[in-house]
């Protein structure tokens, strides 16, 4: 596995590569770092290199950028591209993000779309942050600051993120949370104003993507559920959904061997679809 940096805007931005094939870049979810995918990376690396992208604020990218919005996140994302395409020589890349890493996809995959082969978007809601989950991350962000990933905020954290099985059955997943959060210390809160508080409608950026698009749902997320993401992609030019079971934020680490049919069964269908579909729905 190889390691090496960008530059952006929002500070240097570390990156882990590992696989053979064509490019793939992977974004993670809030709360955590490059180390949620590594459940998927075995099956993931067969088929494609696995670009891992430790998001600004995360792991072991630069910590010092101000708060910013998902657009200036495209903008690191972009130079994170540039660099990949210089590597490998390929024109564009395929994106897996996971929440604030699906949000980052959709909006990249709407502006700039020579750049993007497919899109996977895992438990990525197109619509804004409601309005009670903003009011409680507010009331949470102080105490943060005050104390740390302690007492509320760490139950607030692993409940959002974990189902209840996953955090009483699976101390890996729940060393690897508390690694992320450790590493990143409170520079989690500028991350957590970008990719959470300061997430806007990407409606529009659903209706502008033109490569396809596979929606990652989870059985236990309230906030985005199958329905609704099959309801989004009935809108798309090529989009279609898949049900992770027994998930709530993160499949990939809670469901690693789900995900990775999931995705692998994409890219093998957009590598052969011709005329390509405007919507599927599928379970798993």
């Amino acid at each position: 596995m190889n390691h090496f940096q960008v530059p952006t805007k929002l500070g240097r931005i570390d990156v882990r590569s590992v696989g053979d094939g064509p490019p793939a870049v992977l974004w993670h979810s809030m709360f955590v770092d490059s180390g949620a995918w590594d459940r998927v990376v075995p099956g993931l690396a067969a088929h494609r290199r696995l670009f891992l992208v430790d998001a600004p604020w995360c792991g072991e990218s630069d910590k010092s950028a101000e708060p910013a919005d998902i657009a200036a996140c495209v903008d690191a994302a972009l130079a994170v591209i540039a660099r990949i395409r210089e590597m490998t020589g390929s024109a564009a890349v395929d994106w897996v993000g996971n929440a604030w890493g699906g949000h980052v996809g959709m909006h990249l995959a709407a502006v700039e779309p020579a750049l993007v082969n497919t899109l996977v978007a895992m438990s990525a809601p197109t619509g804004p942050i409601d309005r009670d989950l903003r009011r409680r991350i507010r009331l949470l962000l102080p105490i943060y600051r005050v104390i740390g990933a302690r007492g509320p905020v760490w139950s607030a954290m692993a409940t959002t993120l974990f189902t209840d099985h996953t955090r009483r059955d699976d101390p890996e997943a729940i060393d690897m949370l508390r690694r992320s959060v450790r590493v990143s210390g409170r520079s989690m809160i500028p991350a957590i104003r970008t990719a959470i508080l300061h997430r806007t409608d990407l409606t529009w950026a659903a209706e502008a993507i033109s490569c396809p698009v596979l929606f990652v749902t989870t059985d236990d997320r309230g906030e985005w559920t199958p329905d609704e993401a099959r309801a989004v992609a009935r809108t798309m030019h090529d989009a279609r959904e898949v049900t992770v079971r027994g998930a709530r934020v993160i499949p990939a680490v809670e469901q690693p061997a789900q995900t990775v049919d999931a995705v692998l069964a994409f890219w093998k269908a957009s590598e052969r679809q011709s005329p390509p579909p405007r919507a599927i729905a599928e379970n798993i």
